[in-house]
């Protein structure tokens, strides 16, 4: 019998409301992680938690599209991520097309536009196109911009950036003492975007492993327990609750 994975989520209920418009963060971002661990739970294959991991994506999307949200990071696949098994990484190649090919026309009509963070050049031809073809399609689009991180790592972003910023400087460009914090922002594949105000972790793990360490300067962490297939609209609104009671005081005595 072929299992469907929508079958296999439980029942949730409800028990938080979204904080209002003026208490929500303008960029959200999320490591979603434990999918491999929510499968073998079930004893399924890591696979099989990837693929309910786009069905919890799915809602989180729509939901942050729904609310207002303007700014959504996502860490979908990292520079170390191509150390995993070959079969895993296949499968995940995979999954990249089947997502990208059965959610493109829903967000375009959500009015969503893309943005792919890392380098794309890594990739097999049949997913580098359906990744520039997303961005292509969304690139006119005005409501919730979504940071799709794939092949990303942090520190290569700053890297990359130090690079351009020394060319610019040795080409005389670029006065080295005009080099500003806007200076790097400028370089980085948020351009353009705030910084992240809350970054959210799934699957237990507390650290943020390479992901958008220039934009998470100073933003908000929440490290939850449950699994990212098991991450739910109802876990995110207690979430931005959360985030909503907290006082950011940026360095400051207060938040005045």
């Amino acid at each position: 019998m072929k299992l469907s994975i929508r079958s296999i989520f439980k029942k949730r209920e409800t028990f938080s409301e979204c904080p209002p418009a003026d208490k929500l963060p303008a960029h959200i971002a999320f490591i979603m992680d434990g999918n491999g661990r929510w499968a073998k739970k079930r004893g399924l294959p890591r696979s099989a938690g990837h693929a309910a991991g786009t069905e919890a994506l799915r809602e989180i999307i729509r939901t942050c599209s729904d609310i207002g949200i303007k700014h959504m990071s996502i860490y979908a696949f990292s520079t170390e991520n191509w150390n995993r098994p070959k079969d895993e990484v296949d499968a995940l190649m995979k999954l990249i097309t089947r997502y990208f090919k059965s959610e493109i026309d829903e967000l375009t009509e959500k009015n969503v536009r893309i943005t792919i963070l890392g380098g794309l050049d890594a990739f097999p031809p049949e997913q580098k196109q359906e990744l520039i073809s997303a961005m292509e399609r969304t690139k006119n689009n005005t409501g919730l911009k979504l940071n799709i991180a794939l092949n990303y790592g942090g520190r290569a972003e700053i890297l990359s950036c130090v690079k351009e910023i020394a060319r610019e400087s040795a080409q005389g460009a670029l006065d080295p003492e005009a080099i500003t914090y806007d200076t790097i922002s400028d370089r980085l594949y948020t351009k353009g975007q705030p910084d992240v105000d809350l970054l959210i972790r799934t699957g237990g793990d507390e650290r943020i492993s390479n992901f958008l360490l220039w934009q998470t300067w100073y933003a908000e962490l929440i490290f939850e327990k449950t699994y990212w297939p098991d991450y739910s609209k109802e876990r995110l609104f207690a979430d931005l609750n959360v985030y909503a009671g907290r006082e950011r005081r940026f360095g400051r005595t207060d938040a005045k």
